[in-house]
Formats: C-alpha cells, structure tokens, sequence
C-alpha cells in the first residue's frame, strides 16, 4: 500500500490506499486536538482584515516579543518561521556534509531536510522491547565527532517525556563533545512549561529549541514555529531566510496566543483524560502502548493480529490512523492516535472492539 510520510490529509491517505473514503469519517492520524482555534480569532477576525493591504514585519512582530516575554528570554535569543518545518531546513543546512545523531523512530522532516543537505545521519534506534526509552549511554557514545544531536520531547510518535534533569546530562555531554543539542518541543505546551529546557537554555549555548504554534492552537493553516537558541546561533540561522516569512496575520494572531493559560490549561485536561481511558482500554484489549505525556499515543495490536488488515478495515470504517511504516523501529506494526472528543474516542474504541472480537 502507498502510503503518505505525514498524518492529517486523510483524502489524500484514501487515494493512496486505493480506498473509497466513507461518507463521515474521523482522523485521529494527526494531533489537533478538537477545541478548534481560541475563541479570539473568530471574535475579532473582521479587524484582521486590515493586515492584509501591507507587508508584515521582517522580524515577525509582534509575535517575536510575545514569545521572547512569555519565554523571559531576550528577542535576539529567538525567530519566527513558517511553521516548524521551516526552521527544520535553517538546520539542516547548519548541518550541510556534516554528522547527525537521530533518535529512530523520528519525525520524518528531520531525515527528509538532513538528507537534502547531504548530512550524515547516524541512528541510535529505540526499541519497544525497552518501552522506547532512551539509552542515554549509547547517545554519549555517538556524540564525538558529530555536529548536532536531535531530540523530540515529547518523543513523536510515542509522546515519552525525558526529564529535564535527563536533558540537563546530555546537554552536558554535548558540551563536552562540541556537539549541538537540538530539542524539538513541539508538543511541549501539552505538558506545561515546567517540562521545557527554556529555562536553561541561557546557560547552553549549544542548545536550540524548536517549538510550534501548531498544535496547542489549532491553527496549523497559518504555518507558525519558533526557534530559542543563543544570539550568534539565532543569527547564523536567519541569515539565509526569506524576507517576510512569517505572515501579518501568523504574527498577529501567533502574540495573541501566549497569555491564554485558562485556554491551554482546558486541552491539557481534556487530552489527558482522554488518553487515560485509552490507556484503560488497551490494557483491557491485550494491547501494548506507549507511556505518553502528550495529546497522542502509540499502539500495537495483541500478538497474532494482522496490523495491515486492521488498518484498512478501520479506514474503511471511517476511523483513520496514523500509520507507522515512516517510523523506524516501529514498520507498521504501532499506531498513532491523537485525543480528540469524548465521542470521537468513543466510536474509536467501539470499531476496535469490534474488530479485535471478529479478527
């Protein structure tokens, strides 16, 4: 089965699969969660409209000094992109010819921008035999002679959470071995900002952190991320950048994000609550799962199920997947499931339920 490298687009996944899409179907392949954006977007989108007729600012104003005081960070320690993605290929071409550690199974847009730069990928492979914990050993091992190291936390796609404290000791190491640390934070915000590495970043100057506005506000159509690193690094990765990347409404709407902690407390408790009965549900079911911190999880079948037949009778079920065959280590044998409603998830374990009885 063909198969797309990303999540969401579940159109897309249909036609690749050769599979009629149902009238009504559910995506739990990607991981918005279901809230839709803040309610300030749609309250006060008619003044929005005047940002159109002008260029934006080039420094990505005023969402840079949102982000820089909600960090209580300095402004030149931080820039906006288009999206995470964007800042993804600023770092691939630090690291052009040069050595890369990464962490499999990974976000694919690490490999895919790495490779177009000719960098040199090293893979430390986490395993399900261990519950995808990170050897922190093997990683120091790799670090001598390497440019850079990439971390998600949490880990995409099995949402695992390392302590800061574990952070705090392979920063050190990285010091030691001249290698930069990068932390993709991207679903960080699901946690709280007590599990992010801002707060020391001021204290590693080969530390770069990468965070989206994506998915804790659901507004994946305006393409917003932002990169905290120390001032020399934030400039030597701009320098190639294109001149209004970040559009005045990303900018505008992106600040005015920041100080909804009422908002953002709301889908940490619905997502965690979700994952919880999810949780209860494969312990019952015989399945296995990731212990995840985030507002998704990954699974895997009881032994003898067949994961490909699983997968296309829930799309034609109308439940869709996020499938694994992207993901190293994990060869579509796991599923990734993002939290949405309560009936959303509700119907989801219904369909397997059913399936698992039948097959």
């Amino acid at each position: 089965m063909n198969l797309p490298n990303h999540g969401a687009n579940p159109l897309r996944l249909y036609s690749q699969s050769g599979i009629e899409p149902p009238e009504n179907f559910l995506d739990f392949s990607e991981n918005i969660h279901p809230f839709g954006p803040p309610p300030f977007i749609k309250e006060n989108w008619s003044e929005f409209f005047s940002l159109l007729n002008a260029y934006p600012d080039t420094h990505a104003e005023p969402f840079r000094t949102a982000a820089a005081a909600y960090h209580q960070i300095e402004k030149d320690q931080i820039a906006a992109a288009n999206g995470a993605a964007e800042i993804f290929t600023w770092l691939a071409r630090r690291y052009r010819g040069k050595r890369v550690i990464l962490l499999e199974p990974a976000f694919s847009e690490y490999r895919q921008t790495l490779e177009a730069e000719n960098a040199v990928i090293s893979e430390i492979q986490l395993s399900s035999k261990s519950d995808w914990q990170v050897n922190m050993d093997a990683v120091k091992a790799e670090l001598d002679n390497s440019a850079a190291v990439y971390i998600c936390n949490p880990h995409n796609p099995t949402g695992i959470l390392l302590t800061v404290e574990k952070l705090k000791e392979i920063a050190d190491s990285c010091c030691a071995a001249g290698c930069e640390l990068v932390i993709d934070e991207a679903f960080i915000d699901f946690i709280g900002e007590e599990a992010s590495f801002t707060e020391y970043l001021s204290s590693y100057s080969q530390v770069i952190i990468v965070r989206s506005m994506t998915k804790m506000y659901a507004i994946a159509g305006l393409r917003l991320g932002y990169v905290m690193a120390a001032p020399q690094t934030i400039s030597e990765l701009t320098e190639g950048a294109a001149h209004w990347n970040v559009n005045a409404l990303s900018a505008t709407i992106g600040a005015g994000c920041f100080p909804l902690e009422d908002y953002r407390k709301t889908i940490r408790l619905a997502a965690n609550k979700e994952r919880t009965k999810m949780i209860q549900f494969f312990t019952e079911k015989n399945c296995r799962f990731s212990d995840s911190q985030a507002n998704f999880l990954s699974f895997s079948l009881p032994e003898g199920k067949n994961a490909d037949l699983f997968f296309e009778d829930m799309l034609k079920k109308g439940i869709v997947l996020r499938h694994t065959y992207s993901f190293k280590g994990m060869d579509g044998c796991w599923f990734r499931i993002g939290m949405k409603s309560d009936t959303a998830m509700g119907r989801l374990r219904e369909e397997v339920s059913v399936w698992l009885a039948q097959s």
